[in-house]
């Protein structure tokens, strides 16, 4: 199973709309606002790197309210 944290920035007051948003994708494992440079973390989980690459891609960058992610593979 491979698994990342999902650095989340958003548009201004749109950080718990995208959180919800996020929560509700299969392979998201958690997501929560958080204060600081992102707004968002999210911790996603998928079969092989290649999932998770299109997991990231194709769902999470497409949420309504996202302007930049930073995603951090975990390793071990």
């Amino acid at each position: 199973m491979e698994q990342a944290y999902v650095l989340v920035q958003t548009q201004v007051g749109k950080s718990s709309e995208v959180a919800a948003s996020l929560a509700a994708i299969p392979g998201v494992v958690l997501a929560e606002d958080v204060t600081g440079p992102y707004d968002v973390i999210a911790r996603v989980e998928a079969s092989s790197t290649p999932e998770l690459g299109r997991l990231v891609s194709a769902r999470v960058q497409g949420v309504a309210g996202i302007t930049r992610t930073v995603t951090c593979t975990v390793v071990g």
